[in-house]
């Protein structure tokens, strides 16, 4: 999943219980996204977690650049280093759940991931001492309740295995993409921060590749098609994105992206998946903290 600032800010629309084609297109994506836990689990088993995420967001940067070519013309030095930091943070959150995807299952990836929204508000107190609403706090604590039922081998459990951990810990550098998104919004071009960005983050995943002693991968077609599709499938979707939130408001376009995790746990079912119950009641309360933490009224939903 992309979360890239859209060039427009969305426009307000008066509140329907009618699905319009741009919100159409946004469950069209949510389902998507949540099909990629699942295809990264399998491409990690013929290939290494860095050499597929850089793979993968080269591909991206590539299809960006090519779409945005005469624009990417105007790249100044502000551009380029704020695109090189999201970057930074787009290589830790897509590596730390790559790696993790090699011994956790599509479905508890898919729903510690989901953790990112409420660990956005607790960073913006840490980093930007804004106190977080208390729909967060709320939001948070269901979260983290639904994490310990859903971790460890036995739900229930507290502890988490490594694969786990790796993937909270790129739930924290996801969140911190939001955060620097946010941070350089203003007074720059989003599609040329895009662009560098997914290019930074394929380059970041490259180079670390000799630093974690991991090697290229023996040719397979499962990571080429799996690498090459995801990221052509970025590129496409961020500016689906760009384009439906034009009219989508944001409190409508959170409820639509909290189902990833639903549609990741559905994919994950259908491949043979089998949380226990109390996991299952974890992935729920780990949702509801999701919705709860970010819908907090009409106020935010201005645009």
């Amino acid at each position: 999943m992309l979360h890239i600032a859209a060039q427009d800010k969305p426009q307000r629309k008066p509140a329907s219980w009618s699905i319009s084609r741009e919100e159409m297109v946004l469950i069209g994506i949510t389902m998507l996204w949540g099909t990629t836990f699942l295809i990264v689990h399998t491409a990690m088993q013929y290939s290494g977690a860095l050499f597929f995420v850089g793979l993968r967001f080269m591909v991206a940067g590539a299809g960006g650049w090519l779409l945005f070519a005469r624009t990417m013309r105007d790249l100044n030095r502000r551009e380029l280093g704020a695109g090189a930091l999201i970057g930074f943070a787009i290589f830790l959150g897509y590596g730390l759940q790559t790696y993790g995807l090699r011994t956790i299952t599509s479905s508890q990836s898919a729903f510690i991931t989901a953790l990112y929204v409420p660990m956005v508000p607790l960073l913006q107190l840490v980093v930007l001492r804004r106190m977080p609403h208390i729909m967060s706090w709320i939001g948070i604590a269901l979260a983290f309740a639904g994490l310990i039922l859903l971790a460890g081998p036995k739900a229930g459990h507290i502890g988490l295995s490594t694969g786990e951990m790796a993937t909270l810990l790129s739930a924290v550098a996801i969140a911190a993409e939001i955060i620097l998104i946010s941070r350089f919004a203003h007074g720059v071009d989003s599609r040329r921060v895009t662009v560098v960005q997914l290019l930074a983050a394929g380059l970041f995943s490259l180079a670390a590749m000799p630093l974690a002693g991991e090697g290229v991968p023996a040719f397979s077609p499962v990571w080429l098609v799996a690498g090459v599709g995801l990221g052509l499938a970025s590129t496409l979707i961020q500016l689906a994105m760009n384009w439906a939130q034009k009219t989508v408001s944001p409190t409508r376009a959170t409820v639509i992206y909290a189902g990833e995790p639903v549609w990741g746990g559905i994919v994950g079912r259908i491949a043979g998946d089998r949380l226990p119950a109390l996991a299952m009641l974890g992935g729920v309360l780990i949702l509801v903290g999701v919705l709860v933490s970010e819908l907090r009224g009409s106020a935010q939903d201005a645009p």
